[in-house]
């Protein structure tokens, strides 16, 4: 049997971006032809992009997207391709791929299993197709099969799962199509992005090319396409358990084709230049929250971003981060090609350096607490950078909200009785400036929490959480200090130096106090290893116990403790993850409500649990 020229294309879209999306597929296609691709697959949902939420209840939807098949479809002459999209049919909404071969449609595939586990709510808009099952559908005055089908091509039968399909074990679809003699499944995926998720990916693409004796192609959507959720752009084909392709992820490019050429019992070995490396999750992160960035950015037709930088570890990483944006930007798609893409052509004449500058505001906002060691740090990150800095003092806002109130309560506030009160008020009255500077310059308002605050609201609402867009609030506090010193050391961010440096601090207090966040809380590395068992993996306060308690990380009575106050600050502070600003999922899990993690504002708690572990 001959080889076949089979490919993956992913594609950047937005929902309800009509004339963008169908461009970006089109450009696949004529590429994919050009190329003389005889199989392509395109990912999840790629007309109408993924992320189109409740818009995918409405009558009008699934009809609209419909009306842009005929001219996709002509793109497709010599070509056998997916193109997919929600289709009503009987009453019902279904997650379908339309099976298309030189410009004729051969039937349309329904997906049969719902994702409705982390990020995923898939059940509220889509019906799952029963297996084994199979109907007709009227398409433009004709009737095709829908449902659980199989395409002949060639030497390929070929069967497809998509997405969530992949991953429910011994009930998956694949294990029938093995039965049906299928040796080519396409897979097309709209799988959100985390770090390291790559490898799970591989695994089960690899494994299923062997365990089924087939090749399996899978292609992802790519970048942040509604934003919240990123997209990696993975295209991998294997073939009895070997993988002969797999692109490089998160590119800048709003479409990317990969293909490779490949017999139904192919016996040479994959090529190794078609199989890109595996990348570290510190290189990952930076990429991801750069591009999701990026897409943000070009999406909501802002003018460019604004921080309060404060010296500190969170608010430098989202610096950094907006730098890498620019950065990677014109690496990938060239200066006037990521100046184009965010509007700002007039900028050509610019270097890198000056870009940053003229799409990121910071501003140091100090008090009299504040330490002369972190207007330094912030101060010489936003040069070394390029950020435009500023830098002023709140403490007469501060002190005219503090009379205000004192003269209401009729008694003068003091640090032993008003410790909350007084530290919350400078976070506060940061707030009112920083957007005032925003509005001004028409940017986003970045906010810097991460996710061990967001666990035990470590946080001021109204304060430090103000904001549009929470890059790493996704991420926890130990890795992000990790990081750090990996992006100065490995990235070339010498500006970094003087923070890391310095311990975590809120500077709120008086200096001769010597806060720290570790001190206000515990350590992070101790509250890393609580949040994972118990929010990640929803274990009580005794299972979480019994589980840290025999790696000696601490004491047993301090270990108890900590977890004490992770599960009482936890349960009070969910009212201030509800407020938290839309964030970019970025780990294998949040506590974005919104996205992730949901839990009672109102609980008794978890005070028996407690009470038990206490006793314990």
């Amino acid at each position: 049997m001959r080889r076949y020229r089979i490919a993956g294309g992913t594609v950047n879209q937005t929902p309800l971006d009509w004339a963008g999306n169908v461009a970006n597929l089109k450009k696949v296609l004529r590429e994919a032809r050009a190329a003389k691709v005889e199989i392509l697959c395109l990912p999840e949902l790629s007309v109408t992009g993924y992320g189109c939420e409740d818009i995918f209840l409405s009558e009008w939807l699934p009809e609209k997207a419909l009306t842009y098949l005929p001219e996709l479809i002509e793109e497709t002459e010599e070509l056998l391709t997916t193109l997919n999209l929600p289709i009503r049919h009987n009453g019902k909404l279904y997650n379908c791929s339309v099976v298309v071969h030189n410009k004729q449609i051969l039937g349309v595939y329904a997906k049969q299993y719902m994702a409705l586990d982390g990020v995923h709510y898939e059940p509220r808009w889509f019906n799952p197709w029963p297996n084994e099952q199979e109907d007709r559908i009227e398409l433009f005055g004709e009737n095709y099969p829908i449902g659980d089908i199989t395409f002949d091509f060639e030497d390929w039968k070929i069967g497809f799962e998509i997405c969530e399909d992949a991953w429910r074990g011994p009930d998956r679809p694949a294990c029938r199509l093995f039965d049906k003699g299928v040796n080519l499944i396409l897979n097309p995926s709209a799988s959100h992005f985390a770090m390291q998720k790559t490898l799970d990916r591989i695994h089960l693409v690899t494994e299923s090319s062997k365990s089924f004796e087939c090749t399996y192609v899978y292609a992802n959507l790519l970048g942040n396409e509604a934003g919240r959720m990123i997209y990696d752009g993975e295209i991998i084909v294997a073939q009895e358990g070997q993988m002969y392709l797999r692109n490089e992820l998160l590119s800048f490019q709003s479409s990317q084709l990969k293909w490779v050429d490949i017999a139904p019992n192919e016996n040479k070995a994959p090529q190794e230049s078609l199989v890109s490396p595996i990348e570290p999750k510190e290189e990952e992160f930076p990429k991801a929250t750069a591009l999701a960035l990026f897409d943000y950015l070009r999406k909501s037709g802002s003018k460019g971003y604004t921080l309060s930088l404060s010296g500190g570890a969170d608010s430098a990483t989202c610096a950094v981060m907006v730098a890498e944006m620019v950065k990677r930007g014109i690496e990938e798609l060239g200066k006037m090609g990521f100046l184009k893409a965010i509007g700002k052509s007039e900028f050509s004449d610019l270097n890198e350096k000056e870009i940053v500058g003229k799409l990121f505001n910071t501003a140091y906002q100090g008090t009299i607490n504040s330490s002369a060691a972190t207007l330094n740090a912030a101060k010489t990150l936003a040069e070394s950078i390029g950020a435009k800095f500023f830098d002023w003092t709140i403490d007469k806002s501060v002190d005219a909200y503090t009379q205000t109130i004192e003269r209401v309560l009729g008694r003068e506030l003091n640090w032993e009785d008003d410790d909350l009160a007084l530290q919350n008020i400078q976070a506060r009255a940061r707030s009112p400036i920083i957007w005032m500077l925003t509005n001004i310059t028409n940017t986003l308002l970045l906010t810097t929490s991460n996710r061990s605050e967001g666990d035990v609201g470590y946080a001021t609402m109204d304060g430090d959480t103000s904001g549009s867009l929470a890059p790493i609030s996704s991420v926890d506090k130990h890795f992000i200090r990790t990081w750090l010193k990996y992006a100065e050391a490995e990235l070339g961010y010498v500006g970094l130096a003087p923070i890391n440096a310095l311990p975590p601090t809120a500077e709120l207090r008086p200096s001769d106090q010597n806060q720290t966040d570790e001190d206000d809380l515990m350590p992070y590395h101790i509250m890393v290893e609580i949040e994972k068992l118990a929010i990640r993996d929803h274990k009580s306060p005794v299972q979480v116990f019994h589980d840290l308690q025999s790696r000696n990380l601490e004491s047993r009575d301090l270990l108890k403790t900590h977890i004490i106050k992770f599960y009482r600050l936890w349960s009070r502070n969910q009212w201030k993850r509800e407020r938290l600003a839309p964030a970019f999922h970025l780990d294998e899990f949040n506590v974005d409500p919104r996205t992730w993690c949901r839990f009672p504002i109102l609980s008794a708690g978890f005070k028996e649990e407690i009470e038990e572990l206490k006793k314990s």
